[in-house]
Parts: C-alpha cells; structure tokens; sequence
C-alpha cells in the first residue's frame, strides 16, 4: 500500500504449527515496487539494517522482507521447505555455519551468478554456493565494575583460575545454551576441538552454575546491567557495537586463540527472486558492503576484518593485534559436528558438567 511507504511494517508470522514464530519486517520499495525480496537470517536487524538500506538505494523497485529467528529455527524452516521444494527465502544468512554447509551439502543452494572477489579468504567461501561475509571473533566479556584490571584474564588458562572463586562468580557467569543456539554450539565444540584447557573450563562453567542464553544480546545485557561479571564465547560484533554506548562493558581477545566465524550467505535453490539475492551477497562482498560491515554494526568483513579490528580504537586494536585469529572455514569438514552420534556424546558431556556443579 502507499499509504506504507517509507514505513517499516513489522510482523509476526508462523511458519507452521510447531515452530516458533518468525520476526518479518518489511521495508517498503522506496520507489514503485516491482519485485521483492526476501532475507531469513539470525543477525539482529539493527546490524543488517544499513546494508538493506544500501541495496534499496541502489535497487529502489525493490521491497524487502527480513525474516529474523533463531539459528536452529532458521535451519529446520529452510531445510523444511527445500526438502518440500517450497519457498521460504531468497537469502539465507545464518552464524550457524554447520548448518548453512549441510544446507549446500543437501541441495538446498544455487550457484552465484556473480564473482566472488579475488582476495576472499579460501576459508570464507565453499562450492561457489557459500560465502561469510563477515569476520566476527567469541570474546570474553565482563563487568569493568566488577572485575579489576589485574584480575582480567587474557586467556583461558587465566579465565580457569580466576573461576576458582565459586562463591564469588557462582550464577554469575554468561555463556550459550548450546542445545538451544546454533553457533553457541559451533563455539564450544571448536573449543573441545582445539583447547587444551576445555575439560577444566566446562567444569568451573558447572562449578560457577553458570547462566546459558540463547543469544550473545543476552549475555551483554547481563553484563551490563551487574547481574553477571563475566560472559564466554560471545559475538565480538555485539559486543563491540555496544560497548560503544556503554564503556562498562570490557572485551577480551583470548591470547591464547580467539575463534572467528563468518556469517555465511547462500541462494536458495527455490528462490523467488535469484537476481536480487545474488545482487544483495554481492553489495555485501563489495568494497561499499565492507564499509557497511565494519562500520558501526562492527561486523566487519571476511576480507579485511582482521586488519580493520587492529585500526579500532578503545585498545581493541592493540588486543586484535595481539589475538591469534582463528577463522573457522567454511567446509564439509564442519558437518562431523552435526553427526547425531558425536553431538549426543559432546551434549552429554555438557550436560553433566553443569548438573555436577549444581547448575
């Protein structure tokens, strides 16, 4: 309707009886409307935001949906609906990489109609099918009221001895549901994978009973507000962006490794509108969609996000420069964690780690 024009319309659909509602918010064409497209993706909108602005400037025609839900939701609705051959979004953008291959890996993709740039990292795109288009690193937050200078850990070898002091930190420390969030399981299997110091980590979370969220907003938020000194594995992005509204909020990258995603953009193979999604991964890969990036949604890009994070001020780019960046690529080798067998095991594992602790 024009009487919508130059108005967000925001959206509560059910995309079927038994999953959980899905957040649309529709921005209107900004000139005559002539085709639309539609966005399913996990990132808050306040940090896609610009970029949709950036493509409606340049394709004014064109009305686009953001469908917003949780990472595993966002997998079962587009693997629903490409099983069915049914269509559920044009973009698919999701933090949780794993499922995003397994989405390629089943056929659920299309091929890009334009060239990846030539200096994308090899670890940031899979099958011309699949490509992160941001660098965002899991970080350390805590409580800058809460915790003195000396005592913040750099690394994880110091964030276990510091967790010693149950009665002081004991529910007041934040991490990922990692049965509920997709990339808070990403980060926790990457770090079983790789962290000499993950057995003595899971036990002092238990140990401390600490808090699980769904979301790095909510770990933040806690962080923010006192109710917690401490959140582990957080989305650097978040985090940065609101640290810049509230210097309370302290950030580590881990000394000793800091993992990094990529949030990974694919074309589904039933989409309605394959021009304008290809149009948008596109602007996001370009050199306008990197200034977008790594502006103030800090997500940054997978081309230069390693060099942007050590020009930020605040000392996050003396500690960026300091971080032993480990990007994890996008690759088949990211569906052995989504082996049913291996993910029962590791959730056991945590699970148990928390009901010895008391959590």
């Amino acid at each position: 309707m024009k009487s919508l024009m130059g108005f967000v319309c925001v959206l509560l659909v059910a995309l079927s009886a038994d999953r959980a509602l899905a957040e649309d918010t529709v921005f209107p064409a900004p000139g005559n409307k002539s085709e639309a497209l539609v966005i399913g993706s996990v990132t808050d909108l306040a940090f896609i935001e610009p970029l949709i602005s950036a493509f409606q400037r340049a394709n004014p025609s064109t009305e686009v949906t953001y469908r917003q839900m949780t990472s595993l939701d966002l997998y079962a609705a587009a693997a629903k609906a490409c099983a069915a051959g049914e269509f559920f979004a044009d973009a698919v953008i999701s933090s949780a990489i794993p499922e995003q291959v397994r989405l390629v890996n089943d056929g659920c993709s299309d091929p890009f109609r334009f060239a990846l740039p030539d200096d994308l990292p090899d670890w940031a795109s899979w099958r011309n099918e699949l490509a992160g288009l941001t660098f965002e690193p899991a970080v350390i937050v805590y409580d800058r009221q809460g915790l003195d200078p000396a005592e913040v850990p750099r690394n994880r070898f110091e964030l276990v001895d510091l967790l010693r002091q149950t009665d002081r930190f004991r529910g007041r420390i934040g991490t990922y549901d990692i049965e509920d969030s997709g990339v808070g399981y990403l980060f926790a299997f990457e770090d079983s994978e790789q962290a000499s110091t993950w057995g003595r980590l899971l036990e002092s979370l238990g140990q401390n009973r600490a808090q699980l969220y769904c979301c790095s907003s909510d770990v933040i938020d806690g962080v923010a507000s006192g109710r917690l000194v401490l959140g582990y594995n957080v989305l650097g992005s978040y985090a940065l962006a609101r640290q810049v509204e509230d210097p309370r909020i302290g950030i580590v990258f881990p000394s000793d490794y800091t993992l990094a995603l990529s949030r990974a953009a694919l074309v589904s193979r039933h989409a309605r509108n394959k021009q304008a999604a290809n149009a948008l991964l596109a602007l996001a890969l370009s050199d306008t969609g990197q200034r977008i990036l790594s502006g103030p949604s800090m997500l940054f890009s997978s081309l230069n996000g390693p060099a942007m994070l050590e020009q930020a001020g605040n000392g996050i780019g003396r500690q960026a420069g300091e971080a032993a960046f480990r990007p994890i690529a996008l690759s088949p080798a990211l569906l052995v964690e989504l082996d049913q067998a291996k993910r029962k095991a590791f959730l056991d594992q945590w699970r148990k780690s928390f009901q010895a602790g008391g959590g």
